[in-house]
């Protein structure tokens, strides 16, 4: 393939440098042309590390970057409606890091400046690109887990040693509801294919933590009396699993969102791990991005889906401050 998704990238956070820039160089479709910190010296370190031909000591700088077609941002929460509704006002389209916003609020602000403006928004949840999803659904499809009668989900890992981190500003859009609760809440509205109708969840608020919710339990409803239950945590062993409970068996991810796409399925027919391709995730998402903005294929996650994810996460937050059930 010779055409390129010329892609900048707003911000030298680790989750663009580890992982979402080496990722979309890997794809088939992106180049990573330029990239931009308001501290020009990172920018151009970054830069050189990871091959990046451009570097640029302001945002505004990129944005105005006629060869620049889309644009990555991994800023803090708080930024993530500011950057994106700026880029796409300059007519770039946009990857945005999860959670995309602050709320709902901001969150549709964003995928209305995407209709006014004519371009792409997503949200960067990668593990969507896996064909490991449409696998599990089509086992569900298929009746062999029987009825669905309950998800259980989980994302967690220890950080609190690291008081500065950006995760522990509660004015920033920290806490592990914002940072990997939003995981299995966005699987769930994946698996399930409709829109929950209640959150109750409860969290330790650390005050050496800027009283973000270091680890978050909770149950969402769904409709047809089918719930989630998940916890999230910055403050607690790493696990990243999802279970989907069946009334004649149950489909077992070890390793949901990042790791290992192999699954496991326990049916009447006994236990046997579903083998699933490896690929590079970022890699997937770049290049399903593309296809969309080219207009080869129709996007399953646009604007919309990131305001109906965000509505679930207000809940939560909401649920877990004021210790009550809250409607969605």
């Amino acid at each position: 393939m010779t055409r390129k998704l010329r892609w900048g990238v707003i911000g030298c956070a680790s989750i663009a440098v580890n992982s979402v820039i080496p990722g979309t160089k890997l794809s088939e479709t992106g180049e990573v042309k330029a990239i931009a910190s308001r501290d020009l010296a990172k920018a151009e370190e970054t830069a050189a590390k990871l091959g990046i031909p451009q570097a640029y000591g302001s945002y505004e700088e990129i944005l105005a970057d006629s060869e620049i077609d889309a644009i990555y941002i991994p800023l803090p929460n708080h930024l993530h409606m500011e950057w994106s509704i700026r880029a796409m006002e300059a007519g770039k389209h946009v990857l945005c890091e999860k959670p995309i916003a602050m709320n709902a609020q901001q969150a549709q602000r964003m995928a209305d400046a995407a209709k006014k403006n004519g371009v792409h928004l997503a949200e960067a949840f990668m593990y969507r690109q896996h064909p490991r999803y449409k696998a599990i659904a089509e086992i569900i499809a298929s009746g062999e887990i029987g009825e669905l009668r309950g998800l259980h989900g989980a994302f967690t890992f220890n950080n609190a040693g690291d008081s500065k981190n950006v995760r522990y500003r509660r004015d920033w859009g920290g806490g592990s509801i914002y940072d990997v609760g939003c995981y299995p809440l966005s699987a769930a509205r994946l698996i399930l294919g409709t829109e929950p109708e209640a959150a109750t969840v409860h969290a330790l608020l650390s005050p050496e933590h800027d009283n973000v919710d270091m680890m978050a339990s909770g149950i969402i409803e769904f409709p047809n009396k089918v719930a989630l239950t998940f916890d999230c945590g910055m403050w607690a062993a790493f696990r990243n699993t999802l279970e989907i409970l069946g009334t004649e068996g149950r489909i077992e991810v070890p390793e949901a969102f990042i790791g290992n796409p192999n699954f496991i399925v326990h049916s009447k027919g006994g236990k046997r791990e579903v083998e699933q391709p490896v690929f590079n995730q970022y890699a997937l998402q770049a290049d399903t991005f593309a296809r969309i903005v080219w207009g080869e294929q129709e996007a399953d996650f646009a604007g919309d889906d990131a305001v109906a994810n965000m509505k679930v996460i207000d809940a939560c937050l909401e649920s877990a401050y004021s210790r009550k059930r809250v409607s969605i």
